[in-house]
C-alpha cells in the first residue's frame, strides 16, 4: 500500500505539471513550490525559537485553524508560527497573514520531501487541520518524535478509514497524539474502529465568529442602506444562487414586500461584479456614499473581508454554494441571531444539519421553496426572531473548542 500511495503522489505531481501548461491554478501550485527548500533554509537558518507548524489544505480549513493559531500566538509569543497550505486558493489569500511568522506551500508528500521539510523547519509541535492525511509527513513526524495533532476533524462513513481495505490508512490515525473532533457522529465512527486518541471538542469556527460578532464595527454605508427597512443579505453567492435570488427578490417586491437586498458574491472579480450589478440593477459599495445610499434598494459588495461583520444588519441571510459543491460559512451569519437559508448540497456540513434540527436554518431545494420561506420569515416577525434566536443559541452553546485545544497544546509548549 505504501508503494501504491507513493506512486499515486508522484502521478499527481506529474498531472499538475501537465495541467500547469494551461490551467492558472495548477500553474500557481507548481510555481509556488519552486526553490521552496532554499527559501525555507533562508527563513529558518539562525532561528533559535521553538516552532509550531499549522497546516491547512485551503482557505476553509484555515478559517477553522485560525482561532487556534491566534490564541496560541497570544499565549506563547516566544514561539515562531509556521503556516502551510496545499492549495493556491489558501496560500494566495493568506500569504501575508500577520498571525504567522512564516507562510509557505507544503511540498508534495514524498518521503524525501517530508524528511527534508521537517529537518529544515524543526517543529516542536505540528497541527493539521480537518482533513489533512499526508502519510509521509505524518510518519516522519512520528518517527522524529514530534507531537502531531489533528483539529476540527470530521469523519464520514464513506471514507477509506472505515472500509474493509482501510487498515493501512487507519494506522495513520494512531500517529496523531490527539484528534479533536467537530461532532458526535465522527466520535462514534472512530470508536467503531477502536481509535482511542480522539476527543469531542466542537467547531473552532464558532469561537472565531463569536469574536467577530462581539467586535463587529459599525459600517456607515450598510447602516444607512438598511435604514428602517427589512434587509436580506445574500452572502458568498455563485451564479446558480444569484439566478434564484434575483427571481425571488423580484417576486417579493412585486408582491408588495418592502425589502432591501445586499448581495456579496463569492467571486469579486471585476467581470463578475459588473455582471451581477447589471442583473440586479444594484449599486456597488465602492461607488456610493452613506448620505445617498438610503435611496437605493439593491447594493452589491465589491470588497473582500466585509461579509462576516455585515450580517449584523440582516433580517434574513442566504448563504451561497449549496446549489454547487457545498455551502459556505453558516456560523458567521447565525451568530448574529439571523435565520439562515442555504441550498440542498449541505449534507456534509454538521452545522447545516444541526441548524435544520434546531429550527435555526432551512435547506432550500428550489426557487419556489425559497420564495415561500422568505414570505413566511418576512411576514411573521416573531417567527423570524425565534428562528434567529435558535441559530444564535446553537453557536454560543457550541463554543469552547479553541480553549480545549490550547489546553492540550500547552502541555507540550511548556514542556
Amino acid at each position: 500500500m505504501k508503494f501504491l500511495y507513493s506512486l499515486g503522489i508522484r502521478f499527481y505531481g506529474f498531472a499538475v505539471l501537465i495541467a500547469s501548461l494551461f490551467n492558472e491554478k495548477a500553474k500557481r501550485w507548481r510555481e509556488g513550490r519552486k526553490d521552496i527548500f532554499n527559501n525555507l533554509k533562508k527563513a529558518f537558518d539562525g532561528n533559535q525559537l521553538p516552532v509550531i507548524w499549522f497546516h491547512c489544505a485551503s482557505l476553509g480549513e484555515f478559517e477553522q485553524g485560525r482561532p487556534v493559531i491566534e490564541s496560541f500566538k497570544q499565549k506563547f509569543p516566544n514561539y515562531k508560527v509556521l503556516l502551510t497550505f496545499f492549495s493556491p486558493s489558501g496560500y494566495e489569500v493568506r500569504k501575508n497573514y500577520a498571525g504567522a511568522d512564516y507562510v509557505f506551500y507544503l511540498p508534495l508528500d514524498t518521503y524525501a520531501n517530508a524528511n527534508k521539510f521537517i529537518d529544515r523547519v524543526n517543529p516542536k509541535i505540528a497541527v493539521f487541520v480537518k482533513y489533512e492525511f499526508w502519510y509521509n509527513y505524518i510518519n516522519t513526524l512520528n518517527q522524529k518524535g514530534v507531537p502531531l495533532y489533528l483539529i476540527s476533524a470530521k469523519f464520514r462513513a464513506d471514507q477509506y478509514f472505515f472500509k474493509w481495505y482501510g487498515g493501512w490508512f487507519r494506522k495513520q490515525l494512531s500517529m496523531y497524539r490527539k484528534i479533536f473532533l467537530q461532532d458526535a457522529d465522527s466520535e462514534q465512527l472512530l470508536k467503531g474502529i477502536t481509535a482511542n486518541n480522539s476527543v469531542l471538542a466542537g467547531d473552532t469556527r464558532f469561537d472565531r465568529v463569536i469574536d467577530i460578532a462581539e467586535q463587529a464595527k459599525t459600517d456607515a454605508i450598510a447602516e444607512a442602506f438598511k435604514g428602517n427597512s427589512k434587509l436580506w443579505i445574500c452572502g458568498s453567492t455563485w451564479e446558480e444562487d444569484e439566478r434564484i435570488i434575483l427571481s425571488v427578490y423580484k417576486q417579493l417586491v412585486k408582491g408588495g414586500e418592502k425589502l432591501k437586498l445586499l448581495i456579496v458574491p463569492h467571486e469579486i472579480g471585476e467581470k463578475h461584479i459588473n455582471q451581477v450589478a447589471e442583473q440586479f440593477k444594484a449599486r456597488k459599495y465602492s461607488e456610493v456614499k452613506a448620505e445617498e445610499v438610503k435611496d437605493y434598494n439593491e447594493l452589491i459588495i465589491d470588497k473582500m473581508g466585509m461579509l462576516s461583520s455585515l450580517y449584523k444588519y440582516a433580517d434574513v441571510a442566504y448563504i451561497g454554494g449549496g446549489f454547487g459543491k457545498n455551502i459556505h460559512n453558516l456560523p458567521e451569519a447565525a451568530v448574529f441571531g439571523v435565520p439562515v437559508l442555504f441550498g440542498p448540497n449541505h449534507h456534509k456540513f454538521t452545522e447545516a444539519i444541526d441548524l435544520i434540527k434546531l429550527q435555526g436554518g432551512f435547506a432550500i431545494n428550489n426557487e419556489n421553496e425559497l420564495l415561500e420561506k422568505m414570505k413566511q420569515l418576512l411576514k411573521d416577525v416573531d417567527y423570524c426572531k425565534k428562528i434567529g434566536a435558535n441559530a444564535k443559541a446553537y453557536i454560543y452553546n457550541g463554543s469552547g473548542a479553541t480553549r480545549k485545544i490550547i489546553t492540550e497544546l500547552e502541555k507540550i509548549a511548556t514542556a
